[in-house]
């Protein structure tokens, strides 16, 4: 999820119907450059070689029942969008579904050069990217270990996991080492919604900042991430570690 924004001027985006590593490129209607998705830097087109980066901000992949139990008034898009039918609009794990077939077989649509087999090609990662350094956290792991101190870049991290989704988040823990809170009130399967520190203390866990429940004017900022194929992340940062577990 990127700012629409190419230096302070608003603007929208579309799909250029190109392909780079099998990873979609897409381009602005200011300036009619390409922008390689997956890092948000512009490839082709009158930006090129700018040094210009999208701002990019957090998200989730999860499911609906997931994020509706952290999140009761959301909105959400209404599936009449009045360009396909409602019924067009399937579960990806449906067998209709467009891309089921894909997501469900090994191989990708078209050649990527550069492979990885410490994890499978598919698998999905949530992807860290801090002072020029670059990790990525395995689903599978994050569902079972569901937290994760850790450092990249010299930064001090947490990574929190949900046991029934891909769902994860990444925040800076200031040097402290966090540990899941049994029975915490939230959504006990998911994102923990509370998780304690190692003096005992207790953080509640927001979209935007681990909050200190003894005091909440301390917070810590939440970092933005990718959710990324695996083959996905490894094209574009070959550099990158992967945490699979302990």
């Amino acid at each position: 999820m990127y700012s629409a924004k190419i230096n302070g001027e608003p603007t929208t985006f579309g799909t250029s119907g190109l392909l780079y590593r099998s990873n979609k490129v897409m381009y602005d209607r200011l300036t009619n450059s390409l922008w390689n998705q997956l890092t948000g830097e512009p490839v082709i087109g009158p930006l090129w070689d700018s040094g210009i980066e999208l701002d990019f901000f957090p998200v989730m992949l999860t499911t609906w029942v997931e994020w509706l139990a952290l999140h009761p008034d959301t909105t959400v898009l209404e599936q009449e969008t009045g360009l396909y039918p409602a019924g067009f609009y399937v579960p990806e794990e449906d067998p209709r579904a467009i891309y089921y077939a894909y997501f469900n077989a090994p191989e990708t649509m078209f050649p990527v050069p550069d492979r990885d087999d410490r994890v499978a090609a598919k698998d999905i990662v949530l992807g860290v990217r801090l002072n020029d350094s670059y990790k990525a956290y395995s689903s599978a792991a994050l569902r079972e270990h569901r937290i994760v101190n850790d450092v990249v870049g010299g930064e001090a991290i947490v990574v929190l996991g949900s046991a029934v989704s891909e769902g994860a988040r990444a925040y800076y823990r200031g040097g402290r080492s966090f540990k899941l809170v049994p029975n915490d009130g939230g959504v006990h399967l998911g994102v923990p919604s509370v998780i304690a520190d190692a003096d005992g203390g207790t953080w509640q866990v927001t979209e935007r900042f681990l909050v200190n429940t003894a005091d909440e004017s301390e917070q810590l900022p939440r970092i933005p991430t990718h959710m990324s194929f695996w083959f996905g992340w490894f094209q574009f940062h070959p550099d990158t570690e992967l945490y699979t577990g302990p």
